[in-house]
């Protein structure tokens, strides 16, 4: 029985139509065909996708990039703007130094004209102030002789400039200028009767130069018209010697009744 279903089984099989089998093979080789179809679609799908995905990191790098290039170029734009003004603040500075520069050269030429005129004008002043030494009263000899003879040597000084030895010069004539105003009292020698004696010389301005000696046993003044010193008598000792001590600041000051030379006569 079994066997006798098995050949109809068989016999039924082989009246099968062979389109139908081929249909059936068709569908299915169709069905795997479409799934494998699916699966290259999916892939490349993917695969476009990690492109796309590459692509936009490039694309938003290359954005970045750009933003910092931009921000770079504003920057440097700015430094470049900032570098053109100060440049021509710089130009601007150059053009006024060079302008100072040429005023200098122009002054130092004016002022190698001016000193040819002005050396000789100060040695003529130094000249000048030795010969009023000389005839004014001898007072302070040795100081007022260093000082003028200082002046004659810095004229053959290089290191002074002529400003400082001008200086020099007038601060001697501010000196001189100011013996005729005030009052001093100094010690000095003087040749008494052939002797040479320590005395206190009493200096009022330039219109009295008087003389005690130390043991004020002896007074005189300067007479200029006989160019020498000459002896007072005792009654001038205390007036001269009230004079040395306000001229000290030892007392205070007051009226004194000194001999004054007038037509070579004492008054």
């Amino acid at each position: 029985m079994p066997h006798t279903m098995k050949s109809a089984a068989g016999k039924a099989l082989r009246h099968i139509p062979a389109c139908l089998l081929f249909s059936t093979f068709g569908l299915s080789g169709l069905a795997f065909a479409q799934e494998a179809d699916v699966d290259i679609v999916v892939e490349q799908q993917s695969v476009s996708t990690d492109e796309s995905q590459e692509s936009q990191a490039l694309i938003d790098q290359l954005e970045d990039s750009i933003v910092e290039d931009i921000a770079a170029t504003r920057v440097a734009r700015q430094q470049i703007d900032r570098l053109l003004i100060y440049n021509d603040n710089l130009d601007k500075l150059v053009a006024d130094q060079e302008r100072e520069i040429a005023s200098i050269r122009r002054q130092i030429d004016e002022f190698g004209d001016v000193e040819k005129n002005v050396v000789p004008f100060m040695l003529e002043m130094i000249e000048t102030l030795k010969r009023f030494v000389e005839l004014d009263m001898p007072f302070l000899q040795q100081e007022r002789g260093d000082r003028i003879r200082r002046l004659e040597d810095n004229m053959e000084r290089s290191d002074l400039t002529v400003s400082e030895k001008y200086r020099q010069i007038m601060e001697a004539y501010q000196i001189e200028t100011g013996y005729g105003r005030n009052i001093e009292a100094y010690i000095g020698a003087l040749n008494i009767d052939g002797m040479e004696m320590r005395v206190d010389i009493l200096r009022v301005g330039r219109i009295l130069l008087a003389y005690q000696t130390v043991d004020q046993s002896s007074v005189g003044f300067y007479d200029k018209t006989m160019d020498q010193w000459t002896e007072l008598d005792s009654s001038y000792r205390t007036e001269i010697a009230d004079g040395l001590r306000i001229a000290r600041r030892q007392m205070a000051p007051r009226l004194l009744e000194l001999p004054l030379p007038a037509a070579g006569d004492i008054q």
